[in-house]
């Protein structure tokens, strides 16, 4: 199996107080995985962490070489500043800064992509409008018109379908289902356990630890959940994080 992402031993957390502990294991290239897990869990966390947001306090992550700079992210809403003063088409010509610069104009066939994610999205016709004017679901409708544009091998998305109404999920999920298609990777932080059963064919539960990794139907059992929630009843948040040598 090729790994998009290994990870060995790996720790992370904040203030040398660990959120995700000693996690061994990898996502498949072309893999579509949900990591999910009860609240404090390490999901997000464990996001920062591929992305090289938040070093290791202990063992290492690897992503692919043949992915390197081609990741792109989709952060929490609440991550997000609804009020910033930017029209939808420039939020999502924003998705071809990392192939053209920040300085350079926008040539033909980049407006046509643009466009042509507007028009996957449902959001024709909202051009000019400013993103702080939208709902919460179009918000989110931008954000993945800028996903699409970016184009990117491994795509990483932070709860994308909290707090938005069903048909923005249902049209949201079937862009995700059409990158895994492609072969893509995408790994995505969920709550909804049936939305993960019916559409991620792989899953991570996480309780800061990996309690189960592997195809959802066998990791999403009523007793791996219900002991995962009891397990998330008895952390200790100011535990420091334990050194263990790396075999």
């Amino acid at each position: 199996m090729n790994s998009a992402i290994a990870c060995r031993n790996l720790t992370l957390g904040y203030d040398r107080h660990p959120a995700v502990h000693h996690l061994s294991g990898s996502f498949a290239l072309g893999s579509l995985t949900a990591i999910t897990g009860p609240n404090g869990a390490g999901k997000s966390t464990l996001l920062k962490g591929i992305l090289g947001l938040l070093p290791p306090l202990g063992g290492t992550i690897k992503i692919a070489d043949s992915l390197q700079g081609t990741i792109s992210y989709l952060p929490q809403q609440t991550d997000l500043e609804a009020d910033f003063p930017i029209s939808v088409w420039d939020a999502v010509t924003m998705g071809h800064w990392r192939r053209v610069g920040a300085w350079r104009s926008l040539g033909r066939e980049s407006h046509l992509q643009t466009q042509e994610a507007l028009r996957r999205v449902g959001l024709q016709g909202f051009e000019r409008r400013s993103v702080g004017s939208l709902s919460g679901g179009q918000r989110q409708r931008v954000l993945f018109a800028r996903l699409l544009v970016e184009d990117a091998a491994l795509i990483l998305l932070d709860e994308p379908f909290a707090a938005i109404d069903q048909r923005t999920v249902n049209d949201l999920l079937a862009i995700v289902q059409a990158w895994h298609a492609q072969g893509r990777t995408v790994l995505a932080v969920l709550h909804d356990l049936e939305q993960i059963r019916h559409h991620f064919p792989q899953c991570l539960y996480l309780v800061r630890h990996a309690l189960a990794w592997g195809e959802t139907d066998k990791v999403l059992t009523p007793e791996l959940v219900a002991h995962g929630r009891v397990m998330s009843e008895s952390w200790d948040e100011s535990a420091p994080y334990c050194f263990v040598e790396s075999s």
